[in-house]
């Protein structure tokens, strides 16, 4: 038996899994690396049990857990004009060559600045184009941290889409095991933790009181053999009167 939890690139799962294993040690937490489009499909073939997946998610299918919001970033070379400045604005960037890859995980109506030629097929790719000076791109911080480069930075864009980070699964697929890592995920304590880890918590000591030995009712003490009973008292009677 193991837990299979996918995670899509710029979620961190490595706090989470730690707990779970201090928590679950006979249970293996496997961790599957995966595009968002990937985690979303390994939820639903049932080859991942759990995944950090970015918001939204179809509500018909799966359950979510919003666990948090990411501040939306602008990649730019260490030179450019942008690294100059604090944050900026979607204003501030129509004049840019903004990049769009396949894989953006924004919901752009629009994107802002001008399109580049052709869309990059992954943000890794998007960024090698930035590095090179074709354009600039507008991600979620964590994935700019994942795919640092000296050459670059990037800047708080803060008018731009945000995107939220939740702990998702089939809703029809709510096992022990996966209530274990919700309760890990909204820092339940190991005796407030629904599921197997809690029946595990609260079976031990039922199974030290089921081996107790049962209290002996207490018998009365039987009076010394030979023993005089202690008379009962006398009842008092009125006085006689004397003629």
């Amino acid at each position: 038996m193991a837990f299979r939890l996918a995670y899509v690139p710029g979620a961190t799962p490595a706090k989470w899994v730690r707990i779970w294993q201090e928590r679950l040690p006979d249970i293996p937490l496997t961790l599957l690396q995966l595009s968002g489009t990937e985690a979303v499909a390994a939820l639903r073939d049932g080859s991942a049990d759990a995944g950090l997946v970015r918001l939204p998610v179809d509500r018909t299918v799966f359950s979510a857990i919003p666990l948090y919001t990411e501040t939306t970033v602008v990649v730019v070379p260490k030179d450019h004009v942008i690294a100059a400045v604090e944050q900026v604005t979607l204003e501030d960037l129509a004049d840019e060559t903004v990049l769009h890859p396949l894989d953006d995980v924004f919901d752009w109506e629009r994107p802002p600045g001008e399109p580049a030629f052709e869309r990059p097929a992954t943000t890794e790719d998007a960024i090698e184009l930035v590095a090179a000076g074709i354009g600039v791109l507008v991600v979620p911080q964590s994935l700019a941290r994942l795919h640092h480069r000296r050459d670059l930075t990037y800047r708080p864009v803060t008018d731009a889409p945000e995107s939220s980070v939740a702990l998702s699964w089939p809703e029809e697929a709510t096992t022990d095991l996966v209530e274990d890592f919700i309760g890990i995920v909204r820092g339940r304590t190991v005796n407030s933790t629904r599921g197997r880890a809690k029946e595990q918590a609260e079976a031990k000591p039922a199974k030290a009181k089921a081996s107790g030995q049962p209290r002996k009712p207490q018998q009365k003490r039987a009076a010394p053999a030979g023993g005089r009973r202690k008379p009962p008292a006398a009842k008092r009677g009125k006085p006689k009167r004397r003629s």
